[in-house]
């Protein structure tokens, strides 16, 4: 069995990250920092209150539901901005269950030090696929970009939000090293920032393989 870490690391200059020295050992006795995070900042995951499909915040999501089986999509070869699509699941669509995640592998975490690109080019999560989800009822999504779709079109990134977070579907966004998964099979848990009131929070996500389902 092996845990691999999925998680970005949050680095001062990256988009929704900053931080300052607050105390030194030299001057105070310890080192410590004031961080300043935008909630949906690296790897991430939402809650309903996002996109107010739901009044559930962050705060309030069960930690036993950020953690249970999931299956690895394969999608290394998709060309920038290509929607997916139910099809893109393949065999998959036949083996994943209610209550299963789905974790959609594009290796788009390669263009984080692109700050634009990473944000404004990625394939996004189709409608199709979203309300497909629905009816499947899978409990978790995790993808690499920022978003779950496009965060330039107000119309199209408040659809699929408010179709997978209004089922009661957890996202998790900005997930790294999903390639490091042998097979189509893991356990996948992110564990959010316990914040009150929390639209989303920074996660530490991560992946088990080798476990029994």
């Amino acid at each position: 069995m092996r845990v691999l870490d999925l998680t970005l690391r949050l680095e001062k200059g990256m988009r929704g990250v900053d931080y300052e020295t607050k105390y030194t050992v030299a001057r105070d006795g310890w080192n410590a920092r004031t961080l300043h995070l935008y909630s949906h900042c690296g790897t991430h995951m939402d809650s309903p209150y996002h996109f107010e499909a739901g009044e559930q915040t962050i705060d309030q999501i069960p930690i036993a539901d950020c953690i249970g089986n999931a299956w690895v999509v394969a999608l290394d070869n998709l060309a920038d901005q290509t929607p997916i699509t139910l099809a893109h699941l393949g065999p998959l669509v036949d083996q994943i269950r209610p209550g299963d995640g789905v974790l959609l592998r594009t290796l788009w975490s390669r263009h984080v030090g692109d700050a634009d690109h990473y944000r404004d080019h990625f394939p996004p999560i189709s409608p199709e696929l979203a309300r497909w989800m629905v009816q499947r009822q899978v409990r978790m999504v995790g993808v690499e970009p920022p978003s779950v779709a496009d965060v330039n079109d107000l119309t199209a990134v408040t659809e699929i939000h408010q179709i997978l977070l209004g089922a009661g579907i957890i996202i998790v966004e900005g997930l790294t090293g999903l390639d490091q998964i042998d097979g189509p099979k893991c356990i996948f848990g992110a564990m959010p920032l316990k914040i009150a009131g929390g639209d989303g929070a920074p996660c530490r996500a991560f992946a088990i393989v080798g476990a029994d389902w």
